[in-house]
């Protein structure tokens, strides 16, 4: 089975439309050894044709376009996105869903209660969709137990519920419910092999940690250096906690987190904000990554497992 990560960046990709922060400005002229990334996604595979798009960001064109993969060309309309599947409401995460309503046939699409509750409502994406190709959903368990994918044979999944918040756009932003944001275990039936993938991790508990130790690979929230980043350059008014993130340093972050798995695991950062200093490959934050066996994702980037 194969990932190929589409995305690597949080909502707003990098550089950021808007942004003049170091990073931004400093990729987009090219002054920092940093590559662009477009907004959070991967897509899986277990026969390299047929594949499962987990999350659609508002950059799916571009990231089809850039992945030849995803276009198998068996008819004169055709994709190789068989099915879609949400792990939150976030605009970062579902926009892209508009993008695929060319299609002939209903998009199946896998989500929680939760979600389809949110982009039924909140932000009636499905409601939209109903009018060009429709949607043919699927409810996700929160409870850990094994999901196939329809028309993705071998392809296995294991949702299980995170402590995050829903988007601010939502009626329940103050009030999480489980299943507002999930965490997505990846099963290879052949080998047994399992790789955790959870772009919005804002609390490390126990059985996620109990289930990251299972993984050959990990693949998780990078959105943050620090708790208070976007205060410190003066981009928000919200630290890290409040947006949901755990950020990688401190006692309790993640990279104390990370170490506390086998040294055979492979760990990667998803989902980098634009102000991280992560995302410069030459800097001080990306040497103490290295130095505890922490990758940063970047978009094209191929996890075989």
């Amino acid at each position: 089975m194969r990932i190929r990560v589409l995305g690597s960046s949080a909502g707003g990709g990098f550089p950021q439309w808007n942004c003049n922060c170091p990073n931004c400005d400093g990729v987009r002229r090219q002054l920092i050894p940093a590559r662009p990334r477009t907004q959070s996604s991967i897509a899986v595979t277990a026969n390299g044709e047929d594949w499962l798009l987990v999350n659609a960001s508002p950059d799916i064109l571009t990231q089809i376009r850039d992945n030849p993969d995803l276009q198998p060309a068996r008819a004169i309309r055709d994709s190789g996105i068989a099915a879609v599947l949400l792990m939150d409401a976030q605009i970062d995460h579902v926009t892209g869903l508009l993008m695929l309503r060319e299609r002939s046939t209903p998009l199946p699409l896998l989500a929680t209660p939760e979600v389809l509750s949110d982009i039924g409502a909140g932000f009636p994406i499905t409601q939209i969709l109903s009018h060009y190709c429709g949607v043919s959903t699927t409810t996700l368990p929160i409870d850990g137990s094994h999901v196939e994918v329809p028309g993705l044979p071998g392809v296995h999944v294991e949702p299980v519920s995170l402590s995050s918040k829903p988007p601010p756009y939502s009626p329940f932003r103050g009030n999480p419910r489980a299943g507002d944001n999930i965490g997505l275990g990846l099963v290879n039936p052949a080998t047994g092999a399992r790789v955790f993938y959870a772009p919005g991790l804002g609390e490390v508990s126990e059985a996620v940690m109990e289930r990251m130790r299972a993984c050959s690979v990990v693949l998780v929230d990078g959105t943050f250096w620090s708790e208070d980043e976007m205060l410190h350059l003066g981009l928000s008014a919200k630290r890290a906690a409040d947006m949901g993130h755990l950020p990688q340093s401190g006692p309790h972050g993640m990279i104390a987190q990370l170490d506390k798995l086998p040294a055979s695991t492979r760990k990667i950062l998803i989902h980098i904000n634009n102000s991280n200093p992560i995302l410069v490959e030459d800097s001080p934050q990306r040497m103490v990554l290295k130095r505890h066996g922490i990758e940063v994702a970047f978009d094209g980037m191929d996890i075989v497992f």
